[in-house]
C-alpha cells in the first residue's frame, strides 16, 4: 500500500495507510491540479496524477467547437456535451488507472464529474477492489470564474458553469474549499483524514 509521510505531526515518520486512490473532483479552475501537485510532494511512494485534461489530450479524436466529429462540444456559457465515442474512451481510461493502482502505485484522479453522482457511480465501479478517498474541491463560483480568466487557456463559462453541479449527489469522505485555503493547506487537511480515518 502507499505510504504517507506526516510531515506537520510526525516529521520523518511514515504513517503506513490502506489507500490506493485519491479522487479530488472540482470543477475547472477549481484548484486540483494545484492541490494534487501538493500531495504528490507530501506523500511517499510512487503517486501518478492522472486527469481527465490528459485523457482529452490522449484522444485521437480532439474537442470540437462545432460538434463536427469531436469528442466534446463545447456550448454557451460553458456547458460541455459528450460524445458517445468519448465515453467509450473513457471506459477504457478508467480501467486503465484502476489497473495502475492494482500494481501498488498510488494514484491521483483529476476529475469533472460533469453528471455528478452518475460520474462517481461509474469511476466507483471500475476502482471498486480499490481503497479509495473521494475528495470534493468546491470554490466559489466567483472565483474560480476569476481564475479562469487570469489563466488564459479556458474557455470562458466552464468555471461558473461546473462550480456547484460537478458536486450534485456525490457522496465525499471529505471536502477542502479552495476558496480561500491554499493547495498545502488542502493537502494537509486531506493528509489529517487519512491518517485519522482509515486503519
Amino acid at each position: 500500500m502507499a505510504a504517507l509521510r506526516v510531515t506537520e505531526t510526525s516529521p520523518g515518520n511514515l504513517a503506513e495507510v490502506n489507500v490506493n486512490v485519491i479522487v479530488l473532483n472540482g470543477g475547472s479552475s477549481s484548484g486540483k491540479s494545484s492541490l494534487a501537485a501538493c500531495l504528490q510532494r507530501q506523500l511517499e511512494g510512487t503517486w501518478l496524477t492522472l486527469g481527465i485534461d490528459d485523457l482529452i489530450r490522449a484522444l485521437s479524436f480532439g474537442p470540437s467547437d462545432s460538434g463536427a466529429g469531436g469528442s466534446l462540444t463545447f456550448g454557451p456559457h460553458g456547458s460541455i456535451a459528450v460524445s458517445d465515442k468519448f465515453r467509450q474512451a473513457e471506459v477504457a481510461w478508467r480501467k486503465g488507472m484502476a489497473a495502475i493502482a492494482n500494481t501498488g502505485t498510488g494514484v491521483i484522479i483529476d476529475d469533472v464529474f460533469l453528471d455528478g453522482e452518475s460520474s462517481q457511480a461509474l469511476l466507483a465501479e471500475a476502482i471498486e477492489d480499490l481503497a479509495v478517498v473521494w475528495v470534493g474541491v468546491r470554490c466559489d463560483p466567483d472565483v474560480a470564474e476569476a481564475r479562469e480568466i487570469r489563466r488564459g487557456d479556458r474557455i470562458q463559462g466552464l468555471a461558473r458553469d461546473q462550480a456547484l453541479r460537478v458536486h450534485q449527489g456525490v457522496r465525499y469522505d471529505i471536502i477542502v474549499d479552495t476558496t480561500m485555503s491554499t493547495p498545502d493547506g488542502c493537502a494537509e487537511a486531506i493528509i489529517e483524514y487519512v491518517t485519522t480515518h482509515l486503519p
